[in-house]
């Protein structure tokens, strides 16, 4: 087997001051990646015109490529059998970006997105990734659906002959202001107790409470109802496109799209542990019941009232998550942990149940998406993974029981953080997303749940791009889909774009393991 990269890379980069934003241009002479093999077998990247980003939008570009080379490397592995992972298992899709489709139901930069696309298709990218919104798609009323501008970015994507990964999102999006459906933002006016509430009664309307997964509040129907309805319409709508543009679906469990608690929705940092979101009424009501039978009613009237505020900067230091003789080890403490993390596994199971029922007749992978809340995880109570819901401490397991939620429906679990690395971590907050990660990669494992990973960071550097290779090219690594998030200005910036470039291409060479540390010390120089 032999395996070649060749490439050189130059950014000019200019401002333009009457127009405000700036512009680049690339002149990629060649990046390949030839592949051969005895099967004859060849696959590349080529760059073979020029695409200008418009000037409409916030940002531009131009790619250009032309037939010459320099500063080649070689690789050539010593035998085929040594080769542990091989890019043919492994497919790489690119996130666009989350106001892809506005709140008012328009695709927002439309060439810009279309010019995005084909640059992504140069590159090799094998698909995208496109946020379907609950508010957006069902903004008015309930049953009524508007998939227009979301069935013209699916055609756009299906012209360029890439494929598309579509997230199904039952969150809203401050940032983008996309909230939760108008008539269900009127329902919570006259029935708060559809929203998480923590401590201080402050509400969460990011997403429903799951307590009221199977509760008729919506005007007469259970959430569980309403999201099996939007499913349906989503799959009648599209059916000409699933099985063929459209190879997935990833169904939102909470706040952005994750299996969790939002357990930091009113914090001013992220240093602290959080906060347990107990204290709406169906929540509460749920708890009381379970406490009555267990025969200890007084354990049914709140939340652990020796846990940490949001921003108690060492959460571990005393009360419920202290490290030694804390409430989390005492009977209480593991009878409300129970509680707490068991409704949020339940409420994964039966949304997964719900997708994997909806789309079970389709030939499409079914995922969907669990938090790497690497916080405080050197620590013997894991605060953070507690009030998020996840009882893993020290001495308890606490992800085989997603990992088995996973199995029962045949889903694919999203693990973001795959950029994230120990040793640009915070010694204070004794995190590690590396021992997480391992953590429930081995529970996906043992229960035979396959994995896609994302990254976390949105200002990915080397070192980030080094970390996904390191953890995508891990001879026991289960991943087979990795999605870059995301599309948008500083994704095409000259700072960002050749980072993301030189790393997808040195992903698509198939790695021995024996040449790996080789590889990734002569990795292409930009």
């Amino acid at each position: 087997m032999e395996v070649s990269v060749m490439g050189s890379l130059q950014v000019n980069i200019g401002r333009n001051n009457d127009i405000g934003f700036f512009s680049f241009s690339k002149n990629l002479n060649t990046m390949e990646c030839n592949l051969k093999n005895n099967h004859n077998y060849s696959k590349g990247c080529n760059f073979g015109r020029s695409l200008v980003w418009p000037s409409k939008s916030a940002f531009g570009f131009t790619l250009r490529s032309s037939a010459t080379s320099e500063n080649g490397v070689s690789f050539i592995p010593e035998k085929a059998s040594n080769i542990s992972r091989t890019i043919d298992c492994l497919k790489f899709y690119v996130g666009l970006p989350l106001d892809t489709v506005s709140n008012c139901n328009t695709i927002n930069h439309t060439r810009a997105i279309a010019t995005g696309l084909k640059a992504l298709k140069l590159l090799g990218i094998d698909g995208v990734e496109l946020p379907v919104y609950w508010g957006i798609a069902e903004k008015e009323a309930m049953g009524k659906y508007e998939w227009r501008s979301y069935l013209a970015v699916v055609e756009m994507v299906q012209k360029l002959g890439l494929k598309l990964h579509v997230s199904l999102c039952f969150h809203s999006s401050e940032e983008h202001e996309i909230q939760l459906p108008e008539w269900v933002s009127r329902v919570g006016e006259s029935e708060p107790g559809i929203y998480f509430t923590d401590r201080s009664r402050l509400q969460c309307k990011k997403c429903l409470s799951l307590a009221v997964d199977d509760l008729p509040v919506l005007d007469g129907k259970t959430p569980v109802e309403v999201y099996k309805a939007f499913c349906d319409s989503f799959k009648s709508t599209f059916s000409g496109f699933l099985g063929s543009t459209i190879t997935g679906i990833s169904i939102g469990l909470g706040p952005e799209g994750e299996l969790r608690y939002p357990s930091h929705h009113h914090s001013f940092n992220n240093s602290g542990a959080g906060e347990f979101q107990c204290y709406d009424k169906f929540m509460l009501g749920n708890l009381k019941q379970h406490a009555e039978m267990h025969g200890n009613p007084l354990w049914g009237l709140g939340g652990p009232h020796d846990a940490p505020s949001y921003n108690d900067l060492n959460p571990i230091s005393s009360g419920f998550f202290m490290e030694n003789g804390g409430s989390w080890e005492s009977l209480y403490g593991n009878f409300f942990l129970c509680w707490y993390s068991s409704l949020l596994v339940s409420h994964g199971d039966r949304i997964l149940s719900l997708a994997a029922s909806s789309f079970k007749d389709v030939p499409i992978s079914i995922s969907a998406k669990v938090p790497l809340i690497h916080s405080w995880y050197k620590s013997r109570s894991h605060p953070s993974e507690l009030a998020a819901g996840f009882y893993n401490t020290d001495n308890r397991a606490g992800y085989k029981a997603i990992a088995e939620i996973f199995s029962r429906n045949s889903c694919k679990m999203i693990l973001p953080g795959m950029d994230l690395s120990d040793n640009h971590q915070s010694a204070v907050s004794l995190s590690s997303p590396e021992m997480l990660l391992r953590q429930i990669t081995s529970s996906c494992r043992d229960h035979g749940v396959k994995i896609s990973g994302q990254n976390l960071s949105a200002l990915g550097d080397s070192s980030n791009f080094e970390q996904i290779k390191k953890v995508l090219l891990d001879e026991n690594a289960t991943t087979d889909l990795f999605t870059y998030q995301r599309m948008g200005a500083y994704f095409f910036s000259p700072e960002h774009f050749p980072l993301f470039a030189q790393c997808l291409c040195i992903m698509r060479i198939p790695v021995a393991a024996s040449n790996r540390s080789y590889i990734n010390s002569r990795s292409l120089k930009i």
